[in-house]
């Protein structure tokens, strides 16, 4: 009977989505063109905050915990698991304040009114997995951008969604890159409960009742460990509250 009834409520979903993906693709144009990467931020996080809600339309939650005391004056590389496009909304709004940047497949980048525009043009990477000629060089240009920006580079290293919520083996080339290129950063470890469930069916129907959560670990100064400690470390401390 749950089923049925998230048809006509993921119908009510979807058109809310993507009409706002499409109402700020041109206001996100504007912002930059007329007032530069702040105005743009600020339309972006807008977009991000009017996404989530099409959660609560259909009677989903999210909730956001974080104890810690991240700098605001060194860049951060946030490392999260990945269970659903879900999960790049959830950490735009929460952690906005941060400037997170996305590492993001190339594909991403065209074909997606609001999305592939603030990729395009927000300061995150679109970078080929197939093509390290491409990648690995883009990967260091992004890394001097957050560097020089204080801002936060944000990679799910598992590289894949995890459909099950369970935490998938890590990619660990994007992240070395990272250390080598930040060496001032602290990495902030963040784990994603239910994202998953949300898209239990597929992308449609969507899925109703669930509460998407996202909890900030403890951070991580880079050259504190060994680089391989860091990176069983940052994986335990990920996987400890995935439920």
């Amino acid at each position: 009977m749950k089923k049925i009834l998230l048809y006509p409520l993921s119908v009510i979903f979807y058109a809310c989505f993507i009409g706002i993906m499409f109402l700020f693709h041109p206001l996100q144009w504007l912002c930059l063109k007329v007032g530069g990467y702040k105005a743009h931020k600020i339309s972006v996080d807008l977009l991000n905050l009017s996404l989530m809600s099409c959660l609560y339309v259909i009677g989903n939650r999210c909730s956001y915990h974080n104890t810690q005391n991240l700098p605001n004056d060194k860049p951060l590389i946030i490392v999260s698991n990945h269970q659903s496009m879900f999960d790049i909304i959830a950490i735009s709004w929460f952690m906005r304040k941060h400037h997170p940047k996305f590492i993001s497949k190339v594909e991403l980048g065209k074909g997606w009114p609001s999305v592939s525009f603030n990729l395009r043009h927000g300061g995150s990477v679109l970078i080929d997995r197939q093509n390290p000629r491409q990648s690995i060089p883009a990967l260091t240009e992004f890394s001097k951008y957050i560097a020089n920006n204080k801002r936060s580079a944000v990679i799910f290293p598992e590289g894949t969604r995890s459909k099950t919520g369970e935490l998938k083996p890590f990619s660990t080339t994007g992240l070395k890159i990272l250390f080598k290129n930040i060496p001032e950063a602290w990495v902030v470890p963040v784990t994603i409960n239910n994202s998953w469930k949300l898209l239990k069916y597929g992308s449609f129907p969507v899925n109703a009742g669930i509460n998407l959560s996202l909890t900030v670990q403890e951070p991580i100064e880079l050259g504190t460990m060994p680089e391989d400690e860091l990176l069983v470390k940052i994986e335990q401390r990920i996987n400890k509250d995935i439920i």
